[in-house]
Order: structure tokens, then sequence, then C-alpha cells
């Protein structure tokens, strides 16, 4: 990629619209838009103007928007053309641009170039791409935070808390003749605390926002005929996975998307695990074992209605991953006769997994489940404090407050202040990946090319 092209790409959704918007970015944009429009549009004015083949007719007509650079999305000259949304017609426009010298952009470029250009660091530019892709408002919201720089504010601030703790400690380091204690300084102390009580907050609220962007992966298990297929339908509120007195009716992985307080939930419904009595059986339940491998959370469906006893149960759990958490659905507990469990919630212990009563045909308990999936995921009340963040974000996160804590330790075995510092240092540098300003090309072409191809 050279920032010497000017480059175009369609910036609206694919398909049929009212209203196509074409971009284009880099420094031949006023000559080329005056090739196209017949003159070059006033600075951010929007302008009713004919698009313009090369012998004159017109390819469509709309409004031009001019923006000189650096006061644009990316730093750069950009027009943004609002055409007629037809596939046919935006074609046209850009095949236009084409003729004129500009090149396809790439997916996430214009987005890179504000990077480059310094109009926004790396983690407001990621919350651009988040924000497109939220699946619910809290995520929404979440990702508008970090991309107003909420999050940057945040990181910035730990480095320049970082920043203050190097300078002092590093004093000690070159003036040893004035007999620097910084064991014996309240004030160093105090600094410390601070700095590891941000990292804790920081790391909370990127949480938070990963919960509400990534959401979290739970797979029913259980025997055949526990009802795994009516809790699915239960918790997705709709008739997704077929239903039947037959066991071994599911005998693939059904996947459904749902909402719970703002925080997406992926449900697999899988085949009962038994001994299978066929081929096809014995590939479902291989793909079952295989989800469960992969999941954030199991819930483990009995037939309450069976009166399993607990040896069996112990030796049913027995066979799940056992490090991935399980909660243990008791189902149908309205064919048992008695309401005196329905819908409770046994108390989170170290003896065993949660134990949760519900009847999928009825509704009862399903409330109860959904708000122990959502604390379970550690996912706050509101969501109000969280920050869009990613993967990487957070293990950058991570391994700074490593860092950080490797120097405080440092400090207190061996009052070796060169490692301290350095430790810091090292504290800095991983902060610096989530805004880049430590980050390699070969990230920054990975991150981008997750991108639309119009941002």
């Amino acid at each position: 990629m050279s920032p010497a092209d000017t480059i175009v790409a369609i910036a609206s959704p694919v398909g049929r619209g009212a209203v196509g918007i074409v971009r284009v970015s880099g420094p031949a944009v006023p000559e080329i838009a005056a090739q196209l429009l017949g003159r070059l549009p006033p600075v951010r004015t929007a302008t009713l103007a004919r698009f313009l083949a090369a012998d004159g007719a017109s390819v469509d007509q709309g409004l031009a928007l001019y923006f000189a650079a650096p006061a644009s999305f990316t730093g750069e000259h950009v027009l943004e053309l609002q055409g007629h949304g037809g596939a046919v017609v935006q074609a046209a426009v850009v095949d236009r641009l084409l003729e004129l010298g500009c090149r396809a952009a790439k997916p996430g470029e214009f987005s890179e170039r504000a990077f480059c250009n310094g109009k926004l660091d790396l983690a407001q530019a990621e919350a651009v791409a988040d924000l497109i892709d939220a699946g619910t408002t809290a995520a929404a919201r979440a990702a508008v935070r970090s991309l107003q720089g909420e999050f940057s504010a945040r990181v910035q601030e730990l480095l320049s808390q970082l920043t203050e703790l190097r300078i002092y400690v590093e004093a000690s380091i070159d003036f040893p003749d004035e007999d620097l204690d910084p064991l014996a300084d309240a004030a160093l102390r105090q600094r410390l605390q601070g700095l590891f009580a941000s990292f804790d907050a920081l790391g909370s609220a990127a949480k938070q926002g990963a919960l509400l962007r990534d959401g979290l992966t739970v797979v029913l298990a259980g025997k055949p005929n526990a009802g795994k297929s009516s809790l699915m339908n239960a918790l997705a509120g709709d008739e997704i996975a077929i239903v039947s007195e037959t066991p071994g009716t599911t005998r693939d992985v059904l996947r459904q998307g749902v909402q719970i307080g703002g925080m997406p939930l992926h449900l697999i419904d899988t085949a009962g695990l038994r001994t299978a009595l066929d081929t096809v059986e014995a590939e479902g339940i291989r793909r079952a074992q295989k989800e469960m491998l992969r999941a954030d959370r199991v819930l483990y469906v009995v037939d309450a209605s069976d009166g399993v006893p607990p040896a069996d149960l112990a030796a049913q759990l027995a066979q799940l991953p056992g490090d991935v958490p399980v909660t243990v659905v008791y189902n149908k507990i309205d064919l048992v006769g008695t309401a005196a469990h329905l819908g409770t919630a046994s108390a989170e212990t170290g003896e065993g997994p949660v134990q949760i009563f519900v009847s999928a045909r009825t509704g009862a308990g399903i409330e109860l489940l959904r708000e122990h999936l959502r604390s379970s995921a550690g996912l706050l009340e509101d969501g109000a404090s969280a920050l869009a963040a990613r993967g990487r974000h957070r293990d950058a996160l991570q391994r700074a407050r490593a860092h950080a804590q490797a120097a405080t330790d440092a400090l207190r075995t061996t009052k070796a202040m060169e490692l301290f510092a350095e430790e810091l240092r090292l504290a800095q540098q991983a902060l610096g990946e989530i805004t880049g300003e430590f980050t390699s090309d070969d990230l920054l072409g990975q991150i981008f090319r997750s991108f639309c191809i119009g941002k």
C-alpha cells in the first residue's frame, strides 16, 4: 500500500438501496473530482452534481462532498459521492474513478490511512470495526466510548503512571550518592497501589467489552431425550430445534445466537451422549464432544423425572471436559409432581457444579437460567463501564500488569533498581501495543484486513 495512491471503494452495503456511497481518498482527489464533476466542489458543502463519463454523459447524479486534507477521516483529501444505490450504478461510478487514476482500496485501507496519519490510534481504529459489527446496543455503546478515545485515554493514564515511577526510580540509579531508598518512600508505595488499581479497573472494563463483543459460547449436552432441544428453543424464544419424544432426534450440531442482557449468547445443541447405535449417531456424539472442548460453559441437561441417582450423575459429569465450567440443568421438573424446586438454583460451591431446576415446556426457571449465564460470564448489570476490547488488548493489559508485578517483586526481594526500571519499560511497551505505539507491520495488516472494504 502506497500513500501516494488515490484509493476508491463503495462504502455502503452491498445490494440494492436508495442511496449508494462511493468514497475516494488520496492526493489526486482534487484533480479527479474536477474531471468527474466538472469542478472541485466547495469544502465541506453538499453539492448536487452529475457524475460524468469520459464522453461527458452522466453516469449518475447525486451529492458530492469534498474534505480537504488534513481535515478528513483519513487525513488526506477525501471525496464522498452519494448517488443512487443500485449495484450497476455504483459499479459504473467506481469504474469511472478507476479510469481517472484511482486504485481499488483494500479492506480497512481507509481506516489504516487514518491511523498512519494520526487521525486515530489503533484502539480507536479497531473500535470503528467493532461499532459496525456490534450485535447489541450495549456492544455499540462500548464501541462508541472506545472510538471517542476513552479506552486510549485510560491506557495513556497507565503509561503516565509508569513513566512517573520510572523517573523516580531511575533517579536513584543515576544519583546513588543521594542515598534514595524507594522502599522506604510511602509515596512510592501509594503510587504502586494506584498503578495496580488502575490496571484492575481497566482490565475489568476491557473484560466487559470483550463479553459484549464476543459473548459466551454455551453447549447443551446430556443424555438423549433429556430436553436439550426444548431448552434451546426456550432460551432462544423460538422453535429452532426439532423436538421429538424419540431419543436421538438431534444428530448434528445446531447453533443459534441470542441475547441475554446485552450479551451475545451462542447456543449449541448437540447429540445425546450415549453408546452410539449407528455411524451417523457416533459422528454426532464426536462432534458434541468436540464442541464441549471449545465451549465457555456446558449446560448438562438432566431429565428430572428420571430420578438420576447422585452417583450416576457424578459418573456422567466425569466424562465431560475437566477445564470447562458446567451447570447442571434439571429439566422437565413439571413432570415430577411437585413445584418445590421449580425454578430454583443451588448455591455456587467448590464441591460441585451449580444446579438449576427448570421446565422448558412451561418456561418456569428459564429466566433464572438466563441470569445465571449472564452472571457466570461476569457481565455487570448495565455494562456502562464497558469499553470495546479485543483479545489482543486484554493480552497486552495482562502482560503489562505482569511486568509491573515483576518490577514490584524485584524491588522488594533484591532491591535491584535496574531490574525494576527495565520491567516498567516492558510494561510500557506492552501497553503501547494497544494504541499502536509499538506494533509490528504484520499485526497491522492482520487487523485492517478484517475491516470492510469501504472502511
